[in-house]
């Protein structure tokens, strides 16, 4: 019996996923298309790792520099300022928010995101679904620091608590904090996920009948 569901963001709520990469892409150009190839790749084979340490990561092994806290912040705004339209602009994961209005009241939802936490607030204000969840959560925190921040702060049961997320990061914070873990299927992750017995779904018509 779940009563507790922690969302993953971008492929989860909301089709973002495509913008961001774009995003990304679009600021490594200039190093040389064999980069922002890298880059791409990275990103999606690592969707729910946050933006910070996708900067970091890419300039130390990529571009063999380190990046200093500045020069981390003027990449992170400028990156927002790219997405922030287009993500607000995108669709949402088919049934997503039909799911959340109608089920807040008997379930406890959380938001868990690589996005950080003063832009997914704005965001989800925006998007007029900000009251359905109990607590909206982002980086620089990681996800498994929020797992167990709530399950400890509420006292949650574990077995009766859910992470709905897209990236395997969503997928390790469920294993390390004991949750139950349902997977977003998408193009970009199937090949990810082969291996593993999980639950599967595209929409929240199909996830809403896996909870019966």
């Amino acid at each position: 019996m779940i009563k507790n569901i922690f969302f993953d963001f971008d492929g989860v709520i909301l089709d973002s996923v495509d913008c961001k990469t774009k995003a990304f892409v679009k600021m490594y150009m200039k190093y040389g298309k064999k980069v922002a190839e890298k880059v791409k790749s990275y990103h999606l084979m690592h969707g729910g790792i946050s933006r910070f340490e996708k900067f970091k990561f890419w300039h130390k092994n990529y571009l063999n520099k380190n990046l200093d806290e500045k020069s981390l912040k003027i990449l992170t705004d400028k990156f927002s300022k790219l997405v922030f339209e287009e993500v607000l602009s995108s669709k949402e994961i088919e049934g997503s928010f039909d799911f959340i209005k109608r089920n807040f009241k008997f379930y406890n939802l959380w938001i868990i995101t690589g996005t950080p936490d003063d832009e997914i607030q704005l965001i989800t204000q925006k998007l007029g679904i900000s009251k359905y969840f109990k607590g909206i959560h982002g980086s620089p925190s990681k996800k498994e620091f929020w797992t167990e921040q709530i399950i400890n702060k509420f006292d949650l049961v574990r077995e009766e608590t859910i992470f709905i997320g897209d990236a395997k990061t969503d997928y390790d914070a469920a294993i390390k904090s004991r949750i139950n873990f349902a997977l977003r299927e998408a193009p970009y992750n199937k090949n990810d996920f082969n291996s593993l017995n999980l639950l599967k779904f595209s929409s929240f018509n199909e996830f809403e009948k896996l909870l019966i």
